[in-house]
């Protein structure tokens, strides 16, 4: 675990003579020699006493990575950083960023019911590790009735601090920020995590009346193992997350969900989520990482290593809608969450908020940037923002109506106070009839639910792609309901920064959500083929996906969605699936460009790079998508890609390539058209050709491959991408 616990305000004052240059660094140095005499942290101060003049080298050395991989957190100045960057044996030196969180009806609508068969002896035996902001411990989703003995290949511990039980459910606990001495979840998102992946059935659960059903996760009989790197407020740092990874391999967890992220794509050994993920690969265990929530923007997506699950979000088929009744009689229908009922009251609307805002700029009381409470109080207030239903509460105001525009409009914003979301057009209608009349009222009713045919639709928010740092990898990978889930909530957090109510189950939006959906699906396969490597659970996952309806932008749908929606019942059957190896990984990143000698650190073993870089190449790692970027100013583009897979459904089978290419001006063809088992595990290889000519008159060009056999459907998409000059 840590050697040194550090307070932050040691990062400053560590040495008063070059205190604005001194950060908190990750220093990566690969995977753990095998020599028994090796002692990590001896090998880490004597690196620190070559590069630090300072007699408090220990008090420099916040914590040692030993268990899983080498490296550690060290407080150093640049001068010192650039040192140490240039010594033999390490991989990489890079800043410890803070990290933020990526904040019932829903396994029934992904076609996993509650009497959908289940290997119960095997899902008690697997163990997910949840790396986030703590747990509630006495949740009755971790309730352990029922449960039998901790598995006895457990290596971890409960060290929950004060006060905090582990259970038979909670087998593990572990914090690290010095700033909460527990694990106990004061933020609420690792316990709303955590119960999504892997929650027990619990009834009658519902938000304050509305949504109210049966709360469960993927595999309610599996373990779950909480590694606390955040706290309230949603900060994560980057060498506390690295140190939740050392310890969460090493305890023997059996999939990894990480909710977490920074605002942009890190290259990969810079990034403590990519580095940890890595070294969990190695031991047979897959991560999950949240996709992002900084879409539609292009390429924002920011879990892009290969051996990563990146999860997108999109929508399930039950929606918050709320009712706006004018005084004039005239309905119109917006989304929020609001519980409260209106009982037929209505409110008098407030015609302005204020004259002016004190502070001028931009600043607008339109747009509820400033109030004036003698103007608002016990009204409602008509904000021209998405924004201002933030601030309106504070003033007095009785509620708000919000101008939204339609790419957030599904995203329901809960408030203690009446609140409703109107798209522009039925903004307006109500701006007309507040002009219009001497004294304008309105009521805003109790939400309601109502079933959304449309679903599932990738939320605007959910991070996109194409992949920024490999463009031949798919990312995301994979979509899973992430649009007003409700699940499990720490009682002492608030739901939000402006309603501060209390409450046991609450409902969250984000790609946060969608992670931990995928990874109580991964421990589902896992429980039915629990000899299956992490790339051939996270294969058969994204082959047998579903259809995704769309997206709120323009941007070709898998650089939104990536394969489609997890489809769990199916993934158990995929028929194929395309293994990669940590061999192939490792040659992935030699034909990337990476240096030969610190791949072969990485990985810890005599694997080295099998020729000379060739970019060119990165495009044949065993992925089950395939990405051919094309350069601009190529009139014409000829592209092979080399794929194998692996036979899991019937020994003997013949499999077919279907080919739906949806451009004409782009001709696909696969060799050969026909594979051929005699045997379950063995393997076949074919080549995928792609060509392309002139007068190319869109950016991306998206088609599939689908291997059947008359029952098994493996799909893969094959995505051509024009990149832009």
């Amino acid at each position: 675990m840590s050697l040194v616990l550090v307070s932050p305000s040691l990062v400053c004052d560590a040495a008063e003579s070059d205190i604005e240059t001194n950060k908190l660094y990750i220093v990566y140095m690969g995977s753990l020699p095998n020599e028994e005499s090796y002692s990590p942290t001896s090998h880490h101060l004597s690196l620190l006493q070559q590069v630090i003049d300072d007699s408090d080298i220990e008090n420099r050395l916040v914590r040692s990575y030993k268990r899983s991989f080498n490296g550690f957190a060290a407080i150093l100045n640049n001068q010192q950083r650039e040192n140490l960057a240039n010594m033999t044996g390490v991989i990489s030196v890079f800043p410890s960023s803070d990290y933020r969180l990526q904040t019932t009806r829903s396994w029934d609508f992904l076609g996993l019911p509650k009497s959908i068969k289940r290997g119960q002896t095997v899902e008690s035996d697997l163990v997910i590790g949840v790396i986030d902001s703590g747990i509630w411990p006495e949740s009755e989703s971790f309730n352990d009735q029922g449960l039998g003995p901790i598995p006895k290949k457990w290596r971890g511990v409960c060290l929950g601090g004060g006060n905090f039980s582990c259970n038979n459910k909670i087998i593990g606990a572990r914090f690290y920020d010095v700033r909460e001495l527990s694990a106990r979840d004061s933020a609420g998102h690792g316990t709303h995590t955590s119960s999504i992946a892997g929650g027990r059935e619990v009834k009658g659960v519902s938000f304050f009346g509305l949504a109210e059903g049966t709360a469960r996760g993927a595999v309610p009989s599996s373990r779950i193992a909480v590694y606390k790197v955040c706290i309230l407020g949603g900060i994560c740092s980057g060498d506390l997350i690295l140190a939740a990874f050392d310890d969460a391999i090493a305890d023997g967890v059996d999939v990894i969900t990480v909710s977490l992220g920074v605002p942009y794509a890190a290259e990969f050994f810079n990034d403590p989520v990519a580095i940890g993920a890595f070294h969990a690969m190695e031991k047979g265990i897959l991560t999950l990482q949240a996709a992002g929530n900084f879409g539609p923007e292009p390429s924002s997506v920011i879990s892009v290593a290969p051996w990563l699950f990146s999860v997108a979000a999109t929508t399930i088929d039950r929606k918050f809608i709320t009712k706006l009744i004018l005084g004039n009689g005239k309905t119109l229908i917006g989304k929020s969450i609001n519980t409260i009922p209106s009982n037929g009251t209505k409110f008098p609307i407030a015609v302005r908020n204020a004259l002016k805002c004190p502070n001028g700029g931009n600043a607008s009381p339109e747009k509820c940037d400033c109030f004036d409470e003698n103007m608002v109080k016990g009204k409602l207030v008509l904000c021209g923002s998405p924004m201002g239903e933030l601030f309106s509460p504070a003033n007095g105001t009785i509620g708000s109506i919000v101008n939204v525009s339609h790419s957030i409009f599904d995203i329901s914003v809960i408030s203690d106070k009446p609140s409703i979301n109107l798209e522009q057009n039925d903004f307006v209608q109500v701006q007309s009839y507040t002009n219009s009349t001497k004294y304008p009222t309105a009521e805003i009713s109790k939400s309601k639910i109502f079933h959304d045919n449309n679903a599932p639709i990738v939320d605007m928010q959910s991070s996109r792609g194409p992949n920024p740092r490999i463009l031949e990898i798919l990312k995301p990978d994979i979509s899973a309901p992430g649009l007003d889930i409700l699940a499990a909530y720490s009682p002492i957090a608030p739901i939000d920064d402006v309603d501060k109510r209390k409450t046991k189950y609450t409902i969250l939006s984000g790609t946060s959500m969608a992670c931990p959906y995928v990874a109580g699906v991964v421990a589902y396969v896992k429980s039915f083929h629990k000899d299956w490597s992490p790339a051939a659970i996270k294969s058969a996952i994204m082959t047998t996906a579903k259809p995704v309806k769309g997206s709120y932008d323009d941007l070709a749908g898998e650089f939104a969605y990536g394969s489609g929606n997890i489809n769990p019942q199916q993934a158990l059957h995929p028929g194929l699936v395309y293994d990669i190896t940590k061999q192939d990984y490792v040659q992935m990143l030699c034909n990337y460009g990476y240096d030969a000698n610190k791949i072969k650190q990485i990985s810890g073993e005599n694997l080295s790079c099998h020729e000379a870089s060739r970019r060119a190449l990165v495009k044949d790692i065993n992925y089950p998508a395939m990405v051919i970027p094309v350069e601009p100013y190529h009139k014409s583009f000829h592209a092979k890609i080399h794929r194998t897979v692996t036979n899991v459904g019937f020994p003997n089978s013949t499999y077919k390539a279907i080919l739906i290419n949806h451009n004409l001006k782009i001709k696909i063809t696969v060799k050969p058209k026909l594979l051929s088992f005699t045997s379950l595990n063995e393997k076949q290889s074919f080549i995928v050709t792609i060509v392309g000519g002139e007068k190319l008159n869109q950016t991306v060009f998206s088609s599939s491959l689908v291997w059947s056999d008359g029952t098994h459907n493996v799909k893969s998409f094959i995505i051509v991408q024009i990149l832009s000059l």
